[in-house]
């Protein structure tokens, strides 16, 4: 019988939430065998960092970015993001494209290589609305920056999971999303609401592990 292969799993969360967010779908991917790293992202949960220091985007990733330069040469790792943590995905893509095998997109916010990074929430006012702390989603800073390469940031395989009962970003806005980046591997989970690590965290799980495989 062939040995199932090992993943790593890098999950990132979303605006105002924290790594506790996949403390349901965590250990249901290490029960199925594979290796998970939560993290918190700057200013987020028990981070100590204050909102105020941060100045840019890419500052708010910086703990995404310190786990990415942890991996060895030789390993590439699957990243999930939930909702706008689509965006950290994302820079950690251009960084580090080599190291990553997988970006899945959880009900998230996905850029193209055509817009400016902050192409995407200008499109989502409702997502910007429903954010407790609007001034995290950087827009300033987003919105001076070049367009991620399709060197990079698309040279990475790309999946996306619809999150079909979402309140904070529809899933009408979703299938925009997919179509504007042109992501063909996509999967709906039609009963999950915005958290569907917490309310479908077994379909969830395997969505993840048929997507990842």
């Amino acid at each position: 019988m062939e040995e199932k292969q090992q993943r790593h799993f890098v999950l990132v969360h979303g605006a105002c939430l924290g790594a506790w967010s996949w403390y349901k779908l965590q250990p249901l991917l290490k029960a199925a065998g594979h290796y998970v790293t939560v993290l918190d992202l700057s200013a987020s949960c028990i981070d100590p960092r204050s909102l105020d220091e941060l100045c840019t985007f890419p500052d708010y990733t910086l703990p995404l970015f310190k786990v990415m330069e942890s991996i060895p040469p030789d390993e590439k790792v699957v990243l999930i993001g939930h909702s706008l943590g689509g965006l950290n995905l994302a820079f950690a893509m251009e960084k580090y494209p080599e190291k990553i095998s997988l970006a899945v997109f959880l009900g998230a916010t996905m850029p193209d290589t055509i817009h400016r990074p902050s192409y995407v929430l200008e499109k989502d006012v409702a997502l910007a609305i429903s954010l407790v702390r609007p001034a995290s989603l950087f827009m300033q800073d987003l919105s001076n920056r070049s367009p991620f390469s399709n060197k990079r940031f698309g040279f990475v395989k790309r999946a996306y999971i619809i999150t079909g009962k979402d309140k904070a970003i529809s899933p009408e806005f979703q299938h925009w999303e997919i179509k504007n980046t042109g992501v063909t591997i996509v999967k709906e989970i039609e009963d999950a609401d915005h958290m569907a690590m917490i309310s479908k965290p077994h379909t969830l799980c395997q969505y993840l592990l048929d997507i990842a495989k």
